[in-house]
């Protein structure tokens, strides 16, 4: 089990998704997504989402919530430095997960 200690050491923000892009490179189908966290800056992550959302463009400026202070992991020769939460349904299908209302980029997740 995990206790309080440990989910105080998790630091979740959200940001807007600025620029998608194929990564044709990755085993799995994925995109190259460069978030904008405001005052924090932007940052890269690869995300195995092409199969559940196949118009990339359709994700340019929407809001996700990632976690912010994992290090940073190589993914098909990229450096994926956040990682964007989605739900996972039973059939594996991916649900990016959002604030309710727009937020302020770089917002904490409490």
């Amino acid at each position: 089990m995990a206790d309080i200690d440990d989910w105080q050491k998790i630091d979740m923000r959200v940001g807007r998704i600025a620029e998608v892009r194929e990564l044709p490179e990755a085993r799995k189908p994925s995109y190259r997504l460069r978030i904008d966290f405001g005052p924090l800056g932007m940052r890269q992550s690869v995300a195995a989402a092409r199969t559940d959302y196949p118009n990339g463009a359709e994700l340019v400026g929407r809001q996700v919530v990632c976690v912010f202070n994992l290090s940073p992991r190589r993914v098909a020769g990229v450096s994926s430095e956040v990682l964007v939460l989605a739900a996972t349904e039973a059939d594996g299908k991916l649900r990016l997960l959002e604030p309710d209302e727009p937020a302020e980029l770089g917002s904490r997740i409490t």
